[in-house]
């Protein structure tokens, strides 16, 4: 079986996780995925399949014969998709030998363009699976599930030569709690990658340190008739922290390794008002300081209007794995050769973002993350080629195969 075809099939099981950290997985239906791709791993002859009581899927490979001196190498992937856009209902479409050019999505009046999209021309040819335009497609991060099944299946069935395999599909990764459980003692790996990146050819070592802000600001509401000297606005209060931002480093004016605060979410009325903004930096010294500075409005706020206007919370989400992967290029090395191997010239590409493999590092499992070879993911414009499915297949298969190095 084809990866792209495994894909097409897991993206009609709704996985959707919320942002419900008191339990995991944050959503039942997960276990859905988990249940299916647990038959599926035991059809195909893997080991020790086992689901836990978090979702956590697990499935396993003993080295080729000869080959057991060879790294223990575990591959990662996520089941839910984001909990702020629909991820139920999803219909693929297949559009077989894609011109390159603009793509009407279904009836949605939505249009995946070229003028969005300008690596779309690249993929003329190709099998282009793409939405209807009312769900995302799921890609991130089925097709990492799909490819990492499809890599064991063919290491089965070719007799190829290998170490010991690892798998493990976890849940709630897209709210940021993937990694949190996963039984790295039942896992027993020497190092991992995650399979949750964009196109085929790069390979992911540096992410944000990130940290999520959460405002809550008191305002002293009176009757606006005899207000003055007397009300605080808080709704006022949070549109003065925010402007005591700077406007520049915001993400849609940030690239590369530059980092940024993102107003993720507002609400309030006269009496009270809530702001909750993550905080994004790939370097630490930076990343510091932009928590220094949400705590330095916070005592600017308190100190104009009294204490206790402004209350602050920082929560710590994950910091840049490259702090450990530093230590273990040859990891990244063994993926590069393995892209090279399939015809690509690898790019080493920082993540604007986080993955699991950050939370696995500083865990102690070092893991670099991969392409699956989807793009514009968290939205209706997902898509991915069939054939770039095939080439991260290869690349997976080249990474088990290629001995002690």
């Amino acid at each position: 079986m084809r990866a792209y075809e495994r894909l097409v099939k897991y993206v009609q099981v709704h996985t959707a996780s919320i942002e419900d950290l008191s339990r995991t997985p944050s959503t039942e239906r997960q276990f859905d995925l988990s249940r299916l791709l647990a038959e599926e791993m035991t059809a195909l002859g893997m080991e020790g399949v086992f689901v836990d009581e978090h979702a956590y899927t697990y499935g396993f490979l003993p080295a080729a014969p000869g080959c057991e001196d060879w790294p223990k190498i575990a591959f990662n992937a996520h089941l839910d998709t984001i909990p702020d856009f629909p991820g139920e209902n999803v219909k693929p479409t297949l559009h077989e030998d894609y011109d390159g050019g603009d793509v009407k999505l279904g009836e949605s009046g939505r249009v995946l363009s070229v003028k969005d999209f300008p690596h779309l021309p690249s993929l003329k040819g190709k099998t282009l699976i793409t939405t209807d335009g009312t769900t995302v497609l799921g890609a991130d991060d089925k097709a990492g599930i799909a490819e990492i099944l499809t890599m064991c299946e063919r290491l089965i069935a070719e007799k190829r030569l290998h170490g010991r395999v690892a798998v493990c599909f976890s849940p709630d990764e897209e709210v940021g709690h993937g990694a949190a459980l996963l039984d790295l003692e039942r896992l027993d790996a020497d190092f991992a990658y995650t399979v949750d990146g964009g196109a085929p050819n790069t390979i992911n070592y540096e992410t944000f340190n990130a940290s999520t802000a959460l405002w809550e600001l008191h305002g002293f509401n009176v009757h606006p008739g005899s207000a003055k000297d007397t009300m605080i606005n808080a709704n006022l209060v949070a549109m003065e922290v925010n402007a005591l931002l700077p406007a520049a480093e915001r993400p849609e004016h940030t690239e590369g390794h530059e980092g940024f605060y993102h107003l993720t979410d507002m609400h309030g009325d006269v009496a009270k008002a809530m702001l909750s903004y993550i905080i994004r930096d790939h370097d630490a010294a930076s990343f510091a300081d932009r928590e220094r500075t949400m705590r330095q409005i916070e005592k600017y706020i308190n100190e104009k209007y009294g204490a206790g206007t402004a209350k602050l919370t920082l929560r710590p989400s994950y910091r840049n794995m490259a702090e450990k992967l530093s230590e273990r290029m040859d990891i990244v090395e063994r993926a590069e050769r393995a892209i090279e191997k399939a015809g690509l010239v690898p790019a080493r590409v920082p993540v604007r973002g986080g993955t699991d493999g950050a939370q696995l590092s500083f865990r102690g499992l070092l893991c670099p993350n991969l392409g699956t070879g989807g793009y514009a993911f968290h939205g209706p414009f997902e898509h991915i080629a069939a054939e770039d499915m095939d080439l991260m297949v290869e690349i997976l298969l080249n990474i088990v195969c290629s001995g002690r190095d």
